[in-house]
């Protein structure tokens, strides 16, 4: 469980992440190899994206490290097939997978406030001390560029309160969830409205589908 190098220098892993290193004991979820994966995939100077979830799914076998994602093999949680309802009303496509790696390779930082969870416990690490990593990672991030943050639910909005500057772009909305994607996250188009924002800096846009992945494939 050795922090990405490219983010090792953050005070977080100095400060706080020593002790909730020996906290972690027994299962946990995502486990050792993909506690840091949304790190690894997206060091600092790659991300345009910030994407800022809870904690990873408390179903063994679901997380893999990522926020909102899940494994290749894994049916689509309710939240992130409601994502997938957006994006095919916004731009005409969803990925074929809920894993959403591709996304992450691309630049954007699919992060959780809590990287760890306990089978069958969602929240239970919420108050380790995880949530200062997210606020650091997102600081460096701006240090080198300006950021889209797609920000659903209150959570998000809170955990990076403050951080958004003016050349940043903020999507803000209702998170996914059944319980309150109807109250404003659908119909709010964040996909085609970051690529636009992405183009209008020359920028590549996000290939959120990944129909180009398929094509390699296909």
């Amino acid at each position: 469980m050795t922090p990405p190098e490219a983010w090792a220098d953050l005070p977080f892993f100095a400060r706080d992440w020593p002790a909730i290193r020996d906290r972690l004991s027994g299962d946990w979820l995502p486990g050792p190899a993909r506690l840091f994966a949304a790190l690894d995939l997206t060091p600092p100077e790659k991300v345009r994206v910030v994407l800022l979830g809870q904690d990873p799914y408390p179903t063994p076998g679901h997380a893999n490290g990522l926020a909102f994602s899940v494994s290749e093999t894994t049916p689509l949680p309710r939240s992130l097939r409601n994502i997938y309802k957006e994006m095919q009303d916004d731009i005409g496509a969803s990925p074929a997978s809920g894993d959403l790696a591709h996304w992450a390779r691309q630049g954007v930082l699919l992060l959780n406030t809590s990287l760890s969870v306990p089978p069958g416990q969602a929240g239970a690490h919420a108050k380790w001390g995880w949530g200062r990593l997210a606020r650091e990672a997102v600081t460096r991030a701006q240090e080198l560029r300006p950021l889209a943050f797609l920000l659903w639910g209150a959570h998000a909005q809170k955990a990076l309160a403050g951080l958004p500057r003016p050349q940043d772009l903020v999507i803000e909305s209702a998170h996914p969830s059944p319980l309150s994607a109807r109250r404003g996250f659908f119909g709010s188009r964040p996909f085609s409205r970051i690529n636009d924002w992405l183009a209008a800096r020359g920028e590549a846009p996000i290939d959120w589908a990944g129909l180009s992945r398929r094509d390699l494939q296909g």
